[in-house]
């Protein structure tokens, strides 16, 4: 790659890629499940998944950081997937009911062993793409990973330096014999193992790699930038460590361990029972242990028998452990020519522009933003408006994942401050997000904001806003109601869409869904929303069934759906009966998808494309035919059993004639993206489409450039409405006779 900045690699790969190597993808496995309604197992599809952004990492024509950068997701993904969902599958295993099959036909044993087997297979990728292809790929470009041997003598010094005032404080060596335990190690917290001797004699022990320092250590180089891992510092001075003893051998090792929470929804105060939980969290059963490859024998015996790992859970790799730093070390600085151009939020949304007040721009028409290509700060300013103005009485939202330091957080204490009326349902149950959000509740609360933690026995995951403020002719509600989550970090990177709306049938919706979230209020009928868990499956499945009688009767049928995951089987089936009457189902699922497309006499008329790009697609979106008279639907929900039966969901349709037509044109878009989709097989595995003669076109550059231009024609056709021009003579009133 030269020095000179690309607008978009991707834009420049020709015809069918070449560089993604067939070692990259994943056998596929087989189906257990009737041939009628073919159903493939959901952990071996979230495996399919995490290849496919593998494949991104193997991809040349990707920025060689940007690279690094998808490995590092690859590896984060894996570490969620064992803490949750291969610790269900060995519980599973365990319980009375292991023999059990699910949905694809698999007992729990034999998804074990067919998922393990994927996931040695799939960390044997990630490691050839680490050392065979990145590493020579950084080389190119002066970026060095180097081992203590190959650091010249300034550079030791500087190792040695760092090591002493940095490293050795920190450090705690922890023998391990009679008198002292192995020690509790935490979850995912990188380790060294160390074989000593002394007067003959062998023992153990254990160096924990600090985690409050920076994996890798800069060395000054007159020949590029180069690094050095901590834990080798750490291996070339462990005799600092020992004084006393022989070091015969170490190894690097890694425990993941189970890291679904089981909370009692019963205790007293929930807040109290998942702070509880989350101690837990760290000390649960391990599922996995990672060692550095060609450990020696000693310690590899010493770790399993210490932590009591079968051989189906030891994953040996040739490389570093822990491979989630990258996406630290692919953000340094003064290498932005080895990073995608980056896509830049338009601020105001068209949609917004010209408009000081948000009110009056939403009393206007609805109006819908798309992120991260329209800027987040509009659903900010939203809320912050709302917060100051004098008129606003009441504010009530749904947060179930926020960032660090939150701009909505903020304004909502604010609001409390300045006397309105503050209602926030924090989820605490989300996962992983458990302990931040706790945070937020805490904060919020002492700001004087009423907090509700959520429903007993469900995840309050959908998303909406709701401001009430007193106008001229009464009360008005105005709402936003979105796709993503309100987090003003993660809307730079994921793609979601936001509709404001002053509809009084929305608000009349939002009311009611506000009271049985926060009270004992029976579930509404609804005008317009859908909400799960009383009224979304249905709706879903009579949209379904309705298509499908279309198809039969010769109307205009057809289901076109975005979503992260396809995975309730009475969906799916319903979707394979709509295909065999002839539905045509163009489906976007980027994650997990249990249905099978294309199998002739079933699925035929179904296409499943999943599209893995610079951003992540996070955005649902739902279209129906309807005999000609299109339905649309936008919101929170996938088609998974947990969305549609335990959680609180919300679907909205788009009403608007200005939006409709926009999210076809969004839809018709993302379908036909050649760069950054893949298609599944019938034999569940996905190839990349084959580009020969078609257009190169890019989904996520496209929308960029799309909202940019709108904003630009916003303003011309606003500066034109204020500009001042001359009265013509014909234009003149005619003086009045007297």
């Amino acid at each position: 790659m030269s020095d000179k900045k690309k607008d978009d690699p991707k834009e420049k790969r020709p015809g069918k890629p070449k560089n993604v190597p067939s070692k990259a993808r994943l056998k596929p496995t087989g189906l257990f499940s009737p041939p009628e309604y073919p159903y493939h197992n959901r952990e071996l599809s979230w495996m399919d998944f995490n290849s496919r952004v593998l494949e991104e990492a193997f991809e040349k024509d990707n920025p060689v950081l940007e690279r690094l950068n998808f490995l590092a997701i690859t590896a984060s993904n894996l570490d969620e997937f064992f803490m949750v969902r291969v610790a269900g599958v060995m519980d599973r295993m365990h319980s009375p009911k292991s023999d059990t099959v699910d949905e694809s036909g698999m007992t729990a044993g034999q998804q074990f062993e067919l998922l393990t087997d994927k996931i040695h297979e799939f960390s044997r990728k990630q490691y050839s793409c680490f050392n065979r292809s990145l590493i020579p790929a950084l080389k190119k470009r002066s970026l060095f990973f180097l081992k203590i041997n190959e650091l010249s003598k300034n550079q030791k010094k500087q190792v040695d330096k760092y090591f002493h005032k940095f490293i050795f404080p920190v450090l705690t060596p922890l023998a391990v014999d009679t008198s002292r335990p192995f020690p509790l190690l935490a979850n995912k917290s990188l380790n060294i193992a160390v074989r000593l001797s002394k007067e003959g004699e062998d023992i153990f022990a254990v160096v924990q790699v600090p985690s409050i320092l920076q994996r890798y250590f800069e060395v000054s180089s007159e020949n590029g930038r180069c690094f050095v891992l901590l834990e080798d510092i750490i291996i070339n001075k462990l005799s600092d460590l020992f004084e006393l003893y022989r070091i015969k051998a170490c190894c690097p090792f890694r425990i993941t361990r189970d890291g679904d929470l089981d909370i009692d929804e019963d205790a007293d105060d929930l807040l109290v029972e998942i702070k509880h939980s989350l101690k837990k969290r760290q000390r649960g059963d391990p599922v996995r242990l990672e060692l550095a490859s060609k450990c020696d024998d000693s310690l590899r015996e010493f770790l399993v028998d210490m932590l009591g790992v079968g051989s189906k859970e030891i994953y040996e790799v040739s490389g570093p452990l822990d491979l989630t730093f990258l996406s630290k070390f692919c953000r340094l600085e003064g290498l932005d020519n080895l990073r995608f151009s980056p896509i830049i939020p338009v601020n105001p949304p068209a949609d917004f522009y010209g408009y000081d007040d948000m009110f009056q721009a939403i009393r206007e028409k609805d109006r819908m933003v798309h992120h991260p290509y329209e800027s987040f700060d509009s659903v900010i300013k939203f809320i912050n408006q709302a917060a100051k103005d004098p008129d606003v009485l009441a504010i009530k939202q749904t947060l179930y994942r926020v960032s660090g330091n939150s701009p909505i957080i903020a304004a909502l204490i604010k609001a409390a401050e300045n006397g309105k009326q503050v209602t926030v349902l924090v989820e605490l149950k989300a996962r992983f997000d458990e302990e931040n959000n706790i945070g937020w509740a805490k904060k919020l609360e002492k700001a004087g904001c009423h907090v509700i933690y959520g429903l007993q026995g469900l995840k309050t995951h959908c998303k909406i806003v709701l401001v009430v403020r007193r106008e001229q002719d009464g009360l008005r509600r105005y709402l936003h109601m979105g796709t993503g989550n309100y987090n003003d970090s993660t809307a730079r990177f994921y793609t979601d869409i936001g509709v404001f709306t002053c509809n009084e049938e929305f608000g009349e919706d939002a009311s009611s869904l506000f009271n049985v979230i926060t009270g004992y209020s029976t579930p509404p009928v609804y005008n317009k929303m859908k909400v799960a868990p009383t009224g979304l499956r249905n709706f879903f499945e009579e949209m379904i069934l309705k298509e499908t009688e279309n198809a039969r009767a010769g109307l205009p049928s057809g289901i076109t759906a975005k979503i992260n995951s396809l995975v309730d089987p009475s969906i799916i089936r319903l979707l394979y009966d709509a295909s065999r009457a002839g539905v045509k189902i163009q489906l976007i699922v980027r994650g997990i998808c249990c249905l099978v497309p294309g199998i002739k006499g079933i699925s035929e008329n179904i296409t499943v494309r999943s599209i893995v790009g610079q951003l992540l697609e996070h955005s649902r979106i739902f279209i129906f035919e309807n005999g000609g008279n299109k339905k649309i639907y936008m919101g929170s929900a996938d088609w998974m059993q947990r969305n549609l039966d335990k959680r609180v969901e919300l679907v909205f349709p788009i009403d608007d004639e200005g939006l409709k037509e926009r999210t076809v044109k969004i839809m018709d878009t993302m379908l036909s993206d050649v760069l950054n989709t893949r298609i599944q097989l019938p034999d569940t595995t996905y190839e990349l489409l084959d580009r020969r003669g078609k257009k190169p076109r890019n989904c996520q550059r496209e929308f960029s450039e799309t909202d940019k231009k709108a904003l630009d024609e916003k303003r011309t056709i606003v500066k034109e409405e204020n500009r001042f021009r001359p009265l013509m003579a014909a234009e003149y009133p005619k003086p009045e006779e007297h």
